[in-house]
């Protein structure tokens, strides 16, 4: 379950991360040009850029992560071939610091080292489950598929309505949007929806207007 939240939680951060992005890319853009085919090559740019870059650096994290879990793992199971003893000793000692008596801990550390001494060790001393190693290209994908679900909509906001109204268009979808991700983020991290859903709507609304004042302001000096 807890696995399934950080997942869910990392989903909604990437298609957040997409709206704000590309949003922010082709409002500026929008404010040097009313070209169409600008605004769209722009924006797939963006696009293709954010996506690939969330979904490497995922890639990278994970593996990293998974790399110093797999060292980890390796260096107790040989602990555990060579001083099992001192290992069981080990821990009964953090199970005893977790609140159980001495005697119960002891007896709980010898069932558990039965069982799967490896298992035991990992999920107490070390906080890691053997069998749930996070897929480095599994997060990498997730990252992509988020990121780029959540930067179509302002890019398809921006291209598809007349140009007299695609910038309102594009604001009204992208603080839909925000309003969503917030809402959602709060409800997974069990946090007040209402400091979630300002906090996130004025940081894309701040964008869009900082990235906006740019592009006019360079398409008047370019003019």
């Amino acid at each position: 379950m807890g696995t399934r939240l950080n997942w869910l939680r990392a989903a909604v951060l990437g298609a957040n991360d997409g709206v704000v992005s590309t949003a922010g890319l082709v409002v500026g853009v929008a404010g040097a040009t009313t070209s169409r085919q600008t605004l769209l090559t722009a924006g797939l740019a963006g696009l293709l850029a954010g996506s690939l870059s969330m979904a490497t650096g995922e890639y990278v994290s994970v593996s990293t992560q998974r790399d110093s879990e797999r060292a980890a793992l390796a260096l107790e199971r040989e602990e555990l071939a060579t001083a099992p003893q001192t290992e069981l000793d080990e821990l009964t000692g953090l199970l005893a610091g977790r609140g159980i008596s001495p005697d119960l801990a002891r007896e709980v550390a010898e069932q558990l080292t039965e069982r799967d001494a490896l298992g035991a060790h990992a999920r107490v001393e070390l906080g890691i489950n053997p069998e749930e190693l996070t897929n480095p290209w599994h997060a990498a994908w997730a990252s992509f598929a988020a990121f780029t679900c959540g930067a179509l909509l302002p890019l398809l906001a921006i291209v598809l309505p007349p140009a007299s109204v695609r910038l309102a268009v594009t604001v009204v979808a992208v603080l839909c949007a925000l309003v969503l991700c917030g809402w959602a983020s709060a409800r997974l991290g069990n946090a007040p929806a209402r400091r979630a859903l300002l906090r996130n709507a004025a940081g894309g609304m701040v964008a869009m207007a900082v990235t906006y004042t740019a592009g006019v302001l360079l398409g008047r000096a370019g003019a």
